[in-house]
């Protein structure tokens, strides 16, 4: 039975006290932290993800060793800082962040404090919440000196572009009793709709309004907010096309001629890829106003191009929903053109009760019906993660985070993919509160005192999870 806030175990209370007398020093180790740009650069050796991604592991391995915690490298992969003994419990973050892009008001990478707030790429998604959930496991040490489990902070270095360090980590290393990612929403997210990202193509059309080349996007899991296009336009054709320029009413799209080549941008706005709805596609701006603009005898092309991008996937062929996670979301990543033909990276989050292979055989059949050259170039997929609402991890967090701050909420189901599906018996966790900054959006930010209250509610939630594992749940 979960303590209520009036009887809130002994050790929680010396736990939470320890945590508020070094709240400074958990904010500048914070924004030491964020002060390093790691973004995925390229691969060199004992740093798989770049430089940037190893100097911040570095950074966090050498904080456990000053807090006096065993701590190892995995290759530069991924790394962790440990105490205690006894099953494992760990709690996973990640030090990578996803590219910045344009618009930012404050330096993407200078950690500056504003009215309260801390802006930084990485403040929200997973940097803040990290820190917060390491110094919970350092107060835990420091307070309970006989710990009946091992407590594991995970370091992960690619998790925004590949997972491939949490995969590394499943090689070499044992699976929990239990853990936590602490990536998501309050008090926790109990399923994970399956990700699949989809590599397709389609042939550039002839004509006389002849698409040539179109480009924009960093990443499939972030809304693309910039995106550029050249058309060749016939000049049987150049007074209608001008005609219908002059009518156009998006000013998110901006146009010139350089001789028969219409160039176009269009600018939209960045957002998670989980959540496309929260941004605005300059691809799908794009694609609408070209088709908006074609003579009517070259429109399917731009018709089929421009329904691709729905965020709700109808134009691939994969909408559909469940009872638990609803509607699958479609965000349109990357765009390109290459060897004649347009690529495009779709990162698709479907629903907990499919397979990934039933979303791959939709979008085959569908395709394979267009009029234009559609092909599925790959497909990769990371299935879906549910726990039951009475599993007792599941029903320990929501305990706590009542106990904690008074709000009954039930938990979550979201489309972003976590660790917690990598790991066995791992569920992901909150980070931060109305206010704080959205992942993957321009001045992310993080409330200072939302930084401290995580941790002493991630150090409770430890603590609970080290008397689970220490029970054999």
């Amino acid at each position: 039975m979960i303590a209520t806030p009036q009887t809130k175990p002994e050790a929680v209370e010396r736990i939470q006290s320890w945590l508020r007398e070094h709240e400074q020093e958990l904010l500048e180790d914070y924004r030491a932290m964020l002060r390093i740009a790691s973004i995925e650069g390229l691969e060199q050796p004992n740093a798989p993800f770049g430089q940037e991604n190893r100097q911040a592991l570095d950074l966090a391995l050498s904080l456990g060793k000053k807090f006096g915690m065993r701590t190892k490298d995995l290759d530069g992969f991924i790394g962790y800082a440990e105490i205690g003994s006894g099953p494992l419990v760990v709690s996973l973050g990640h030090l990578d962040v996803v590219p910045v892009g344009p618009g930012w008001k404050h330096d993407p990478f200078g950690a500056e404090i504003d009215e309260g707030y801390v802006y930084a790429r990485g403040a929200e998604d997973d940097k803040g919440p990290t820190m917060a959930s390491f110094y919970a496991i350092r107060a835990i040490k420091e307070c309970v000196p006989n710990l009946r489990a091992r407590l594991r902070q995970v370091f992960g270095c690619n998790e925004e572009s590949g997972f491939r360090c949490v995969h590394h980590y499943t090689q070499v290393e044992e699976p929990p009793a239990l853990g936590i990612a602490p990536d998501s929403m309050w008090p926790l997210v109990h399923a994970e709709k399956g990700i699949a990202n989809l590599l397709v193509s389609v042939g550039l059309p002839s004509g006389k309004f002849a698409l040539l080349e179109v480009h924009g996007g960093q990443r499939p899991n972030i809304v693309i907010d910039s995106c550029e296009g050249k058309v060749r336009v016939d000049a049987s054709i150049r007074k209608q096309i001008d005609e219908k320029l002059s009518d156009a009413w998006d000013r998110n799209v901006t146009w010139d001629w350089d001789g028969d080549m219409l160039r176009v941008t269009a600018i939209g706005k960045a957002a998670h890829g989980s959540t496309p709805f929260y941004g605005d596609s300059a691809a799908t701006r794009l694609f609408r106003f070209l088709l908006q603009i074609t003579p009517f005898e070259e429109e399917k092309f731009y018709d089929e191009l421009f329904y691709s991008t729905h965020p709700s996937g109808p134009g691939l062929g994969i909408h559909g929903l469940d009872d638990v996670s609803k509607d699958l979301t479609n965000n349109i990543g990357m765009v390109r053109t290459e060897n004649g033909r347009i690529v495009m990276n779709f990162n698709v989050r479907y629903p907990v009760a499919w397979k990934g292979a039933q979303l791959r055989d939709k979008c085959l059949s569908y395709l394979d019906k267009l009029e234009c050259d559609w092909k599925l170039d790959s497909f990769t997929d990371s299935p879906s993660l549910y726990f039951s609402l009475d599993h007792p991890l599941v029903k320990t967090i929501v305990d706590v985070y009542k106990a904690e701050t008074g709000e009954d909420k039930e938990p979550g189901v979201m489309g972003g993919g976590t660790y917690a599906r990598a790991i066995p018996n791992t569920v992901s966790i909150g980070t931060g509160w109305e206010g704080d900054g959205k992942a993957h959006e321009t001045d992310e930010r993080m409330s200072i005192q939302n930084l401290y209250k995580m941790s002493r509610i991630y150090a409770r939630i430890l603590y609970e999870m080290v008397d689970l594992a220490a029970k054999g749940h």
